[in-house]
């Protein structure tokens, strides 16, 4: 069995990889890798594993976002430090989730649901999983409820999304906030690549929204946008290049 980990947390890729040799002591050979870069030119040039264990977010973006860039061939675990929202997005496509600290009794719930999906459902997932993901980014409005109202909000009047603890807020052109129900990491999956870029830990950011940038320290990048942010937006070095190359795109 070969066994594919995505994972950007040394200690947390660590722990599940002696949880599965645990549980599959007879298992073959086990893939760590730890970004998204590395995960598409591995998938690219690799027979497709059994099984892939993918930690949602990563340090150069969300997991997402390699399905856009190679078809995936594989069943897939979520691997998550959430436990809202973006989870009942994942249940009816992946295999399973497993939140951490990973416990040895979910992982193997998670590996006996695999084994149970053979044959015809296998491929089915496969082609459910893919295909779902980019259907969801065909999203156009964000309903949201205003006292005994609801508001559809139009995703070209977002400027940016910001997480502050488990708050989620839109925040418009007009330079009002709307409070959204989803997590950081599903707004990454329904948002279009192409217009909305994940920042950090706490922003995504219209590619409209954008003023100009300005040089941080440590090689890292400040974002300038035409509405005020509730703290500054910074672009981490590990993921210039990509967001350079996303601007310029």
């Amino acid at each position: 069995m070969k066994i594919l980990i995505i994972e950007d947390e040394t200690a947390a890729a660590r722990n599940l990889k002696a949880l599965l040799s645990n549980e599959l002591p007879s298992a073959g050979e086990i893939v760590v890798l730890d970004s998204i870069t590395s995960s598409v030119e591995w998938l690219t040039s690799n027979d497709a594993p059994d099984v892939i264990f993918m930690d949602i977010h990563l340090a150069d973006g969300d997991a997402f976002s390699i399905f856009d860039r190679v078809d995936v061939a594989s069943p897939v675990i979520f691997t998550t430090a959430y436990d809202q929202y973006a989870l009942e997005a994942f249940r009816v496509n992946s295999i399973d989730y497993l939140l951490k600290p990973i416990q040895p009794a979910d992982l193997h719930r998670a590996l006996e649901k695999l084994r149970r999906l053979t044959g015809q459902e296998l491929q089915e997932y496969l082609i459910r999983t893919s295909g779902s993901i980019k259907r969801e980014k065909a999203v156009r409005n964000f309903l949201i409820p205003v006292r005994d109202k609801i508001l559809p909000l139009a995703v070209t009047d977002i400027a940016f999304c910001h997480t502050e603890g488990e708050r989620v807020n839109a925040y418009t052109f007009d330079g009002k906030r709307y409070p959204l129900d989803k997590s950081l990491d599903l707004l990454s999956l329904l948002l279009p690549d192409c217009d909305f870029y994940r920042a950090n830990r706490q922003f995504i950011i219209s590619r409209k929204s954008i003023e100009d940038l300005s040089i941080w320290y440590g090689s890292r990048l400040m974002v300038n946008t035409v509405v005020s942010p509730p703290e500054k937006i910074v672009i981490s070095k590990n993921k210039v290049p990509e967001f350079k190359k996303w601007l310029a795109g």
